[in-house]
């Protein structure tokens, strides 16, 4: 196996231990200067993923992440902040690390080498669900134990790596690969690799939900409101849609429970709070099918 570029030492940081503390800091935000340009590079490749997850979301389909190390705890994260951000079932968007849950936040030394441990995890697919493996190198057999019992399965398979001779690129149905060149320190794919990662899985979650109709505008409409940060949001979300007081907004909002787009609903059509949620319903929950506005000039 050839050695990944993500290994090689980087020219621009061989002085880094003799550097000032505030050159040392400049040296590495150049380096991650670069990570959003590599991104951009795979633009299209991206929107592909966003329009195949969403098409799955749509069929009941699930998005399923997986990884080893930081690719891994990156997909849960991802993961986990769907249902509070999107109201969806937390079944909806999962996170698996090679190793279990003990390896979100301890090293499960040899788990990414395990090809079967890949397949056991990959058994909960089926064939309306998408499978994104999450690497560096693209090499870890855990994975490719993955896209074996993915491809068995049937499921729809995405590979987000930053090596387009790893073994992920050549197997995955979809392959977006991030040329984000050797790390600050040798070999270690937290930095640069572990930012673009981030930085596409972002764009993934986000962007199917927007597909299937869970933002209006740039707002959270599904967004539950929990806590009193994400409460003065509602309100706000509801005020500016709606074009009302706070005041009005949440008044409605207490009504319906707090649901932003029941309350919006019930606002613009004149409806009451079961009539607004019938709607709702009859539109699959997509508030751009009931009312549209015109979006305000910045």
């Amino acid at each position: 196996m050839s050695e990944v570029i993500t290994e090689y030492r980087n020219e621009n940081t061989k002085d880094i231990d003799l550097l000032s503390t505030i050159d040392m800091v400049k040296k590495m935000n150049e380096e991650d200067k670069l990570v959003a340009l590599a991104v951009e590079d795979e633009a299209e490749h991206i929107a592909q993923a966003i329009d195949l997850i969403a098409k799955q979301f749509l069929k009941g389909g699930r998005l399923f992440y997986f990884g080893a190390g930081t690719s891994g705890r990156l997909g849960i994260l991802d993961a986990s902040e769907c249902p509070p951000t999107f109201s969806v079932p937390h079944d909806m968007v999962q996170g698996k690390i090679a190793g279990g849950k003990d390896a979100f936040l301890y090293s499960v030394e040899g788990a990414e080498d395990n090809f079967q441990l890949g397949v056991e995890d990959a058994k909960v697919l089926t064939d309306k669900d998408v499978c994104v493996v999450i690497s560096a190198s693209g090499n870890p057999k855990y994975l490719m134990g993955v896209l074996h019992q993915a491809d068995e399965a049937g499921a729809r398979t995405i590979a987000i790596t930053c090596n387009s001779q790893g073994l992920v690129a050549e197997e995955a149905g979809l392959v977006i690969c991030v040329e984000v060149g050797p790390e600050v320190i040798a070999g270690s794919s937290r930095l640069k690799a572990g930012t673009a990662q981030k930085m596409i899985l972002n764009m993934l979650s986000t962007g199917a939900m927007i597909k299937i109709g869970k933002t209006y505008e740039n707002f959270m409409i599904d967004l539950k409101a929990v806590n009193e940060k994400l409460k003065d949001r509602a309100i706000r979300i509801v005020a500016q849609i709606a074009d009302i007081s706070h005041s009005e907004a949440l008044a409605t909002l207490l009504k319906c429970n707090w649901e932003i787009k029941t309350a919006i609903v019930s606002t613009m059509m004149k409806l009451s709070i079961e009539e607004s949620r019938e709607e709702l319903r009859k539109h699959g929950g997509v508030l751009r099918k009931i009312i549209y506005k015109k979006p305000q000039a910045v």
